[in-house]
């Protein structure tokens, strides 16, 4: 089950999407402005977060900075702010997608489930790579070492080969 932070200052929209994301079968934290969103990141793990801009005490833009500073869980920036302007905004400053309200609820789900089908993809391809690396047989040394006598044979070939090209007419 994957930790959903909404975050916005009307209860009702909270709850709205509590329902719907619940239906998908994702577990809902709630906060109503951006410093007790950052609480409940530091207790909860969260694995996408919904943020409205406007908002008391830390606003939506200010509360992306500051997850980005720590956190690479994917982000969706959920506003009454429309202009092309605002939606830059909101993408430049970390956000992974950006929805305006009014919103269909069910536009909303197919976001966060492509946000989460990412996240968790881009995070099992970089563990399964760590694990390939860590599983890796270390190198026989010995079979790899290379005698002086043979770098200065390779040294050597290399520099006839070089003067060959220069000398090569054309």
């Amino acid at each position: 089950m994957y930790n959903i932070l909404v975050v916005d200052d009307d209860k009702e929209i909270v709850k709205a999407i509590e329902i719907y994301l619940s239906k998908e079968g994702y577990k809902i934290l709630k906060a109503y402005n951006g410093k007790d969103a950052l609480e409940v990141i530091k207790t909860n793990t969260v694995h996408l977060g919904i943020l409205d801009i406007m908002m008391p005490k830390m606003d939506g833009i200010t509360l992306a900075k500051t997850i980005r500073k720590s956190y690479t869980f994917p982000l969706i920036m959920l506003s009454a702010k429309s202009e092309d302007y605002d939606k830059i905004e909101g993408l430049n400053c970390g956000a992974d997608d950006y929805v305006t309200k009014p919103f269909n609820p069910l536009e909303l789900i197919a976001r966060v489930n492509s946000c989460i089908r990412r996240y968790t993809s881009l995070r099992s391809n970089r563990r399964r790579k760590q694990e390939s690396i860590s599983n890796r047989r270390p190198k026989n040394k010995r079979r790899h070492k290379t005698s002086n006598s043979r770098r200065q044979r390779n040294k050597t070939n290399s520099n006839r080969i070089q003067h060959f090209k220069i000398l090569k007419p054309k």
